[in-house]
């Protein structure tokens, strides 16, 4: 495709753009979601070291960073139909820019987590991107460039692991969130040049902030839940406050949904097998994969104990790279497969597959060439199948009235999957029994695929 390919809006309307500077512009707000989490996982034990805090402790960089984009996915994304989508998009990368530099002078470990916090709203660009491709390009081209905009979950070939971890080893991790500041600022100007408003003025009503309030207690006290139940004990007191917390609230925003006039999600449809067993296999898919890539596999690569005592930068080469440029490939094309097999035929194959994988991984995980080999392995089925497709299931079984809801409420659940699978397998990992933490992710992604197995094709997704 050339610099000037021009797409027809599927909505009829006459304005047309260009598929290059929407596609560039798009991917670089996602980039730069990625960039908080890829650039900043090789220096976690320099966090660590430089604000004196432990190594499961500062597991909560990533994880709260997790929570607040579930937050900001749920509700941007909703509002997104009200104030139009490239507004929201702008409020999401001035956010992102502030926690950024909030990270940069951060003094000590508590307001390093206040700038992941308010670096969290970048978590809702991924939705954001994904719906104004469903509502700019043609459904033929949608599924190549959802993949396009996917694989920036594997970063810039990997080679901003790799950067993050050169940069902790030799300036210290502060100047990683320069970098990430920088390129917000250019993912702002782009939206600015490329993006059209798709949705401004489209649909009647108003924001439904109850509900918005009311998922976001949800979500803070399931995620509370999580950690505290892996750190002081399933049945702890604190733990059983936080679960009956999640409770109340769950029910509070089923009642508030169903009287809303303009509700957040219509919770009708969470009954139907088009839109909950995408939501469960999202969740169960991340608790699986992503603490494996972005946490386990790291620590043991730097443990001096009973792991590789590679350095930041070593383990970014060796172990994010390779998957990452993988993914940069095979997340387009699973795009493609996707429709040319079935979206949820492609994620079943790619979950069976990963279940293998995991299971090396448990076997053999002192072989740290049988770990790269699966690293490799792992950039196809995970940074190319399994992410694509549960981000592709989320836009095309979403309900028409609200098209943005279940892409938000995906985008959440791939939080709570990821901080799911921080949780659990921290403990393990912590103390080097990286066999169990292994273990454990083996065990959420055969969940996930016997959740994959409920789900049902939404009825116009049909031929």
């Amino acid at each position: 495709m050339g610099s000037q390919a021009q797409l027809e809006n599927p909505k009829g309307n006459a304005s047309k753009v260009s598929i290059v500077g929407l596609t560039i512009s798009l991917f670089l707000c996602v980039l730069t979601y990625q960039f908080n989490i890829s650039m900043v996982t090789p220096a976690l034990p320099n966090i660590a070291a430089s604000l004196n805090v432990g190594i499961d402790r500062v597991s909560q960089v990533s994880s709260l960073l997790l929570l607040v984009s579930s937050i900001s996915g749920v509700i941007l994304a909703r509002w997104s139909d009200f104030i139009g989508r490239r507004r929201a998009l702008y409020l999401v990368l001035f956010l992102m820019g502030f926690g950024s530099f909030l990270c940069m002078i951060a003094p000590n470990f508590t307001v390093l987590m206040i700038g992941r916090m308010f670096q969290g709203a970048i978590g809702a660009a991924f939705q954001l991107c994904y719906v104004i491709l469903k509502e700019t390009v043609s459904p033929k081209t949608f599924g190549i460039l959802l993949g396009i905009l996917t694989s920036a979950n594997g970063g810039l070939a990997g080679i901003d692991g790799y950067l993050g971890g050169l940069i902790s080893d030799n300036f210290g991790f502060r100047f990683i969130f320069v970098v990430i500041l920088a390129v917000g600022l250019i993912a702002f100007f782009g939206v600015k040049s490329n993006v059209p408003e798709t949705r401004k003025g489209e649909t009647k009503g108003k924001m439904d902030w109850w509900g918005a309030a009311v998922i976001s207690i949800v979500l803070i006290c399931l995620s509370t839940f999580v950690s505290q139940g892996s750190t002081v004990g399933w049945f702890a007191p604190i733990t059983l406050i936080y679960l009956l917390g999640t409770i109340v609230a769950m029910v509070a925003f089923w009642f508030i949904e169903k009287n809303s006039e303009f509700p957040l999600f219509p919770v009708e449809h969470l009954r139907s097998r088009q839109v909950w067993p995408v939501l469960t296999t999202t969740v169960l898919s991340l608790s699986g994969l992503f603490a494996v890539i972005n946490f386990t596999i790291i620590m043991l690569s730097q443990n001096q104990s009973v792991g590789f005592g590679f350095s930041a930068a070593t383990t970014g080469l060796m172990f994010l790279m390779p998957g990452a440029i993988i993914g940069l490939f095979s997340a387009p094309l699973s795009g493609w497969l996707a429709g040319k097999v079935g979206w949820i035929r492609l994620i079943r194959i790619g979950l069976a597959v990963n279940i293998a994988i995991l299971i090396v991984l448990a076997v053999f995980w002192q072989n740290q060439w049988m770990v790269f080999a699966a690293v490799v392995a792992m950039g196809f089925t995970y940074n190319g199948v399994i992410l694509t497709t549960v981000n592709g299931l989320g836009v095309i079984q979403s309900p028409d009235e609200a098209p943005s809801a279940l892409p938000a409420l995906n985008g959440a659940a791939f939080g709570i999957g990821a901080s799911l699978g921080f949780a659990f397998v921290a403990p393990f990992v912590a103390q080097g029994d990286f066999s169990t933490g292994f273990g454990i992710s083996v065990g959420f992604i055969v969940l996930a695929l016997i959740s994959s197995l409920f789900i049902v094709q939404k009825q116009e997704q049909k031929n």
